[in-house]
C-alpha cells in the first residue's frame, strides 16, 4: 500500500514521445503571419531610410533595404523652420486637452445613454445619429465659430470636435454588456451615479476606454483643417498645417528661412523632404501604443461578445 501512494504521489515525467509535435502547418502558419508583418513593416522602414537619404542615393534610387549614408538635410529643413516649435506646442495642447475634453464628454454621454430607463434617450440618440448623415454645411459653420470668438482660438479645434458620434456608439454598446448588479451594489452602500460610474464602471471598462483614448489622440494630434480654416494667425497653425505647407510651398519656405540653412539644403529633394515630414508627423504619436497595448489587444474586441 505504501508503494502504491508513494507511486501515485510521485511526479509523473513527461518522456520525449509526449513533447508536442511541430506539424507542419504550424509552421506555414507561422512563415506565412511572419511575411505578412515583414510586407507590413516594409513601406514604413523605407520611409524611414529616404528620410536620412541624401539627393544622389534618391536620384540613382540607392535606397531599399540597406541604409548607404545618413543626410539629416531633410530634418535639418525642418527643424529650422521658425514655427516649428510654436506648432508642436499648439499641437501637444490640442493632443492633451483636446483628448481629455472627448474622454469626459463621451464616457458621461455614452454612460448616461446606455441607460434604457433615460427619459427621451431615443430622441437624444436620433439626434446624435443625425449628426452622422447631415450637417449645416461649412459657411454656417464658420458663421458659428466666429459668433463664439473662437476664430484665432486654439478651443476651436478642441470643442467642436468635443464628440466623436461613432466612438459614443461604441462605449455605449460596451456600458450595456457590463452586470447591472455591480451599479446595484455600489448604489445599496450609498454611492450616487457619479461615484458608481468613476468608482465602479470605469475601473472595469479600461480596455475600451484606453483603445477610444488612443483613437482620440490620433484625431487630435493630426488635427490641420480647422487649424487652416479658423486660424488666420500663422503662430498658432498646429504642426500638420505647418508640415503641410512645407510641402505645398516648397519654395517659398525655402527662401524665407536663413541663408545657410538654404545653402544647406539647395539640392533636398521634395520626396525626402515628404519622408521626413511623415517620420516626423507620425513618430511621436506612434510612442504611445507599446503604453497602451495590454488595453488596446482587449479593447478592439468590443462589441464581439457579450459578457
Amino acid at each position: 500500500m505504501q508503494s502504491a501512494a508513494k507511486t501515485a504521489s510521485a511526479p509523473i515525467r513527461q518522456t520525449p514521445g509526449r513533447r508536442r509535435k511541430i506539424h507542419a502547418a504550424d509552421v506555414v502558419i507561422h512563415a506565412i503571419l511572419i511575411l505578412l508583418t515583414l510586407a507590413t513593416l516594409l513601406p514604413f522602414y523605407n520611409v524611414v531610410l529616404m528620410s536620412f537619404s541624401n539627393t544622389v542615393a534618391v536620384s540613382k534610387q540607392m535606397v531599399y533595404l540597406i541604409p548607404t549614408v545618413f543626410d539629416f538635410s531633410a530634418y535639418t529643413y525642418i527643424i529650422h523652420e521658425p514655427r516649428f516649435l510654436k506648432a508642436l506646442l499648439v499641437t501637444i495642447f490640442v493632443t492633451g486637452v483636446g483628448t481629455a475634453v472627448n474622454m469626459l464628454v463621451t464616457v458621461t454621454g455614452s454612460y448616461v445613454l446606455s441607460k434604457t430607463g433615460f427619459p427621451g434617450r431615443k430622441i437624444v440618440m436620433g439626434g446624435i445619429v443625425f449628426t452622422m448623415f447631415f450637417n449645416g454645411g461649412l459657411i454656417p459653420f464658420y458663421l458659428t465659430m466666429k459668433n463664439f470668438h473662437l476664430i484665432n482660438n486654439l478651443f476651436v479645434m478642441v470643442l467642436p470636435v468635443a464628440v466623436n458620434t461613432f466612438y459614443l456608439i461604441i462605449c455605449i454598446a460596451f456600458f450595456r454588456t457590463l452586470p447591472v448588479a455591480l451599479e446595484e451594489s455600489a448604489k445599496i452602500d450609498g454611492a450616487n451615479d457619479l461615484q458608481v460610474l468613476y468608482k465602479v464602471v470605469v475601473p472595469i471598462s479600461m480596455p475600451m476606454i484606453a483603445t477610444i483614448t488612443l483613437f482620440y489622440a490620433v484625431d487630435r494630434w493630426n488635427e490641420w483643417w480647422y487649424g487652416v480654416l479658423f486660424m488666420t494667425n500663422v503662430n498658432l497653425l498646429p504642426l500638420q498645417a505647418l508640415l503641410r505647407e512645407l510641402l505645398t510651398n516648397y519654395a517659398q519656405v525655402l527662401s524665407s528661412i536663413t541663408t545657410s540653412v538654404s545653402v544647406q539644403n539647395s539640392d533636398l529633394q521634395p520626396e525626402m523632404l515628404k519622408m521626413a515630414v511623415l517620420v516626423v508627423s507620425t513618430l511621436p504619436i506612434a510612442c504611445l501604443y507599446p503604453f497602451l497595448q495590454k488595453y488596446f489587444s482587449k479593447g478592439v474586441m468590443i462589441g464581439s461578445i457579450k459578457g
